[in-house]
């Protein structure tokens, strides 16, 4: 018999019952039973107490052959045989236990047993009726019941609904490492069938053009990404998104011409939408390398007005105002963005150098081993991503 303290579902359990009270514990039934029956039932809770699972099964069983409508026993020997992977027979005990009192945790551990029973609709059911009944401290439960729903809507080439159920599962669980790479794969999967969706119905269009540049340029193939923004641009002189995608291109060339021809491609963009205040970001970026202060100050504030946390604005506004000496005015800006983002490097990195201006030493040091830290982990992840043909993700770390 599988040891059940090795697994959550040992905590369907707790209290060594299963039926739910009014404070959401887990108790047994409160019916009255034969006396042999009640003997039987007694002694299988202390087996769980004493956590010897294998031989509480053999007690319910007994229960269930004195008293075959003994839910406490049909729901608790469900359990036990699920986790001794007898779902066959867990699968009948649970549907009986779940009908009679369908307790989240139970209802998950049904679907998992349906779906290894092969009746993947079935399962399909049940969990996605358990899933948004599991609470914040159920965790382990709804990763495990999330996943297996983003299997089954896999399974059945439904990435949509795939997707909806791993952005629930970031959602709450923004860290665990099987949830990112399931969200990773369903959203790749989405990416490359969109690609060949527009492939077949547009396949000369500036969107096709511009998804192929945004494919090479994640691959730094920075030369044909240029080429086919600038043929999707040929192609729709208005597509959305395509100057200032062509700009963050050209800008990262090695080419001097290329990298002036940036800015145009920023002003254009923002010509055809007053409002895009990504382009006024990054005029502010090219003004403040030009040492124009005012200039890139005023872009940065009218970017803020339009999008108050974006954060390439909110780093430039708050380095012009370090630079013209209104370092009170800088700080609250950059803590406010290290509070949002502990891991930006930049963020840090300014940071430390307010700090001296400051004469604040201690948190000066403690930014840069912040700084430090962060950007050894970004260094990792830069190889990473070489090696797998990827982009990095965020901006480049500035050396100090």
């Amino acid at each position: 018999m599988q040891t059940c303290t090795q697994n959550w579902a040992w905590t369907l359990l707790a209290g060594c019952t299963f039926f739910a009270t009014a404070d959401g514990s887990l108790a047994a039934q409160a019916v009255a039973v034969p006396a042999s029956s009640a003997q039987h039932l007694q002694r299988a809770h202390e087996l769980l107490v004493q956590k010897q699972p294998g031989q509480a099964v053999a007690e319910f069983r007994a229960v269930l052959q004195a008293d075959p409508d003994n839910i406490d026993a049909t729901a608790n020997l469900g359990v036990l045989l699920y986790f001794d992977r007898d779902y066959t027979e867990a699968e009948p005990l649970l549907t009986r236990a779940v009908a009679a009192q369908p307790v989240p945790k139970l209802k998950a551990l049904l679907g998992l047993a349906q779906r290894r029973n092969g009746h993947p609709d079935l399962a399909r059911a049940t969990l996605a009726n358990a899933l948004p009944e599991l609470k914040n401290d159920q965790a382990s439960i709804f990763r495990e019941v999330g996943l297996e729903l983003v299997e089954l809507d896999t399974a059945a080439d439904d990435l949509p609904a795939a997707a909806a159920i791993a952005a629930q599962l970031r959602s709450r669980l923004p860290e665990d490492p099987g949830v990112l790479y399931a969200a990773y794969r369903i959203n790749t999967d989405l990416a490359n069938e969109a690609m060949l969706d527009l492939s077949i119905a547009a396949p000369k269009s500036g969107q096709m053009h511009q998804a192929m540049a945004h494919e090479l340029s994640r691959e730094r193939d920075l030369k044909g990404a240029i080429t086919n923004y600038r043929a999707a641009l040929a192609a729709d002189p208005d597509l959305p998104g395509g100057h200032y995608e062509l700009a963050e291109v050209l800008r990262q060339s090695a080419e001097p011409a290329q990298k002036a021809e940036a800015e145009q491609q920023y002003q254009f963009a923002l010509k055809a939408n007053s409002s895009d205040f990504r382009s006024m970001t990054r005029l502010g970026d090219l003004a403040a390398e030009r040492g124009e202060h005012d200039g890139a100050t005023g872009m940065y504030r009218h970017a803020l007005e339009l999008s108050p946390g974006n954060t390439d604005a909110n780093v430039g506004l708050a380095h012009e105002l370090v630079e013209t000496n209104h370092l009170t005015e800088a700080l609250p800006i950059l803590r406010s963005l290290e509070k949002a983002d502990p891991t930006d490097v930049l963020v840090h990195f300014r940071l430390a150098a307010l700090y001296r201006r400051l004469k604040r030493p201690e948190e000066a040091r403690r930014e840069v081993a912040a700084y430090d830290k962060y950007k050894a982990i970004k260094e990792q992840m830069r190889a990473l991503y070489q090696e797998m043909r990827l982009d990095t993700p965020g901006p480049t770390a500035v050396q100090p």
